[in-house]
């Protein structure tokens, strides 16, 4: 099996070559491993410990961050190398102020791997919720590199539980882990089927993240503005989908304003959006001096204040919910807003929970979103009682990097 794994791993570096060719993201990975080695022996500080944390994208490093913004607060004497597996993530991240060392992980053969930990030679190792690769696991675990998972999250149709001999192999990574921190009882359970106790359920470490976002957002006097005493809709992250069903709801209301942050923010995609929009609307970059309160719609056309502009509104509405899945629920619930998002939800557990306390709405159609929308806007009484409980469900779990910090450190 790890000579099937190794072959698959050099089939998919050749993927993404051909791949690079035409996609620009895969131009992004390929072009930015080039010359990884040079780049990681002169970035590496020879009389340095490091501690090593890996996250696969964007997400999975904002659920990381707390957790190595806290070790560089208490643990000083430690650097911090941050790697990224996707260009979505290094590309946004690559000057975090955070970590002493940025850079993509190089592909996960056997002599990439021993390179990049005979030059780092990490203290201890972090993946953060799903990252498992074999060459890299075994070779810590070899070295005796503590490896330890954060924000882990199993279900039963991962490899690790099934009985094929594929699944028998992949389930031999987990044995290599220090520790496992685990976001649920679920997945506590499943590890315990597979005779793994080493775990603790430690929570999400992403509502730590989002309490700290809440203290310290930016503020936007010209949103302020633009807002005045209406009532804010503000939806964020937004796909094609979640955009045509908006933009219905949009086009015959009244009274209150909408602020759009899509996904994608090129500009064919913005002037598609103003396209579709009957009412009066402006991107964020034109501004400035504009009669901003007189515009019915503000279109975010950049990236990095979505989870500062949350703190403005009265209603979220998050894209993704009609594709692979929605986006980050949480920047929005902890400034008190509702949440309505597309059908494909049930794999966060946030969004589940959410639902079932009523802090949150999912839709599958125009109908139903003009009805989640309208219910919210005429309705004090339910729109405070759903603020409420999104409010009190990001304070009940809030602490899950204390818990990893403690175990790992013995602090």
């Amino acid at each position: 099996m790890t000579f099937l794994y190794n072959l698959g791993i050099y089939f998919y570096a050749l993927a993404t070559r051909v791949a690079a060719l035409f996609n620009p993201k895969a131009k992004l990975f390929v072009s930015g491993r080039k010359n990884w080695k040079q780049q990681l022996k002169s970035g590496v500080d020879s009389q340095a410990d490091y501690l090593w944390f890996h996250c696969a994208s964007l997400g999975e490093f904002e659920q990381g961050r707390p957790v190595i913004e806290e070790v560089r607060k208490e643990f000083p004497q430690y650097k911090i190398a941050l790697t990224f597996f996707s260009p979505s993530g290094y590309e946004i991240r690559k000057n975090y102020d955070g970590a002493d060392l940025v850079a993509y992980l190089p592909l996960d053969t056997k002599s990439n791997v021993r390179y990049f930990l005979d030059v780092l030679q990490p203290r201890k190792a972090f993946f953060v919720k799903y990252e498992y690769w074999y060459n890299y696991i075994h070779q810590l675990k070899q070295r005796n590199i503590p490896l330890y998972i954060v924000s882990a999250i199993f279900r039963e149709n991962q490899s690790f539980f099934k009985n094929s001999l594929w699944g028998k192999w992949y389930r031999k990574m987990l044995f290599s882990f220090e520790h496992i921190f685990i976001q649920n009882e679920k997945s506590a359970q499943l590890l315990e089927k597979i005779d793994i106790t080493n775990y603790t359920i430690a929570g999400d470490t992403r509502f730590d993240r989002v309490a700290a976002i809440a203290k310290s957002a930016k503020k936007f006097e010209n949103v302020e503005k633009f807002k005045g005493n209406s009532p804010l809709i503000i939806a964020g992250s937004t796909w094609k989908p979640d955009e045509e069903l908006l933009a219905a709801f949009i086009n015959n209301s009244r009274g209150v304003k909408f602020i759009l942050a899509p996904h994608e923010v090129a500009p064919a995609n913005i002037n598609r959006i103003h396209q579709l929009l009957k009412k009066k609307a402006i991107s964020f970059s034109k501004v400035q001096n504009t009669a901003i309160e007189e515009f019915d719609v503000l279109i975010i056309d950049s990236i990095g204040i979505l989870s500062s502009l949350y703190q403005y509104g009265n209603i979220a509405y998050i894209g993704g919910g009609f594709g692979v899945g929605i986006h980050n629920i949480l920047e929005a619930a902890t400034f008190k807003l509702p949440i309505i998002f597309g059908p494909n939800y049930l794999k966060f557990k946030e969004a589940v929970d959410l639902v079932e306390e009523k802090g949150a709405f999912p839709i599958d159609d125009s109908n139903s979103l003009n009805k989640a929308l309208n219910r919210l806007l005429e309705d004090k009484n339910e729109l405070a009682n759903a603020s409420g409980i999104c409010q009190k469900y990001v304070e009940k779990n809030v602490g899950s990097t204390k818990v990893i910090i403690k175990k790992v450190f013995n602090t």
